[in-house]
């Protein structure tokens, strides 16, 4: 295969993963909207239900690329808890209750963890997870 057919098979790959990533993720939504509807004895239409995934998707895409952006502004190549923390700014109960998880997930990790991981004076010290970034 030239190179040029190599990346072009990849991009479809990929094309085609993220289809079927896509499609999962719809199927979810639509299933939690159904129980959520089913559990508070409410009915919900297909069409709704599918709008419902399709703004879930919609927001989740845009949350990916805004985590990316503070990462990136941070000068790091992986998101942490505090990019997420930092998403959910305007809502503060979304806020505190992501603060919250974030303490908990620290509470749970084991001692001797917290005294091997370094991190750099650019990653947060309060950071427990990321998400590695690719350079585009």
């Amino acid at each position: 295969m030239e190179g040029g057919n190599g990346s072009e098979v990849e991009r479809e790959e990929d094309d085609s993963v993220s289809d079927i990533l896509q499609d999962r993720f719809r199927l979810t939504a639509v299933s939690i909207a159904e129980n959520e509807a089913k559990k508070n004895g409410v009915e919900i239409s297909e069409p709704i239900t599918s709008c419902i995934a399709d703004l879930a998707l919609n927001y989740t895409e845009q949350l990916a690329k805004e985590l990316e952006v503070f990462a990136q502004h941070a000068g790091r190549k992986s998101v942490n808890m505090e990019d997420v923390i930092l998403s959910a700014h305007r809502n503060e109960h979304l806020t505190a209750l992501l603060r919250s998880f974030c303490n908990d997930l620290k509470e749970k990790e084991p001692q001797s963890e917290r005294k091997r991981r370094k991190t750099s004076k650019k990653e947060d010290k309060s950071t427990t997870s990321g998400v590695n970034i690719p350079d585009t």
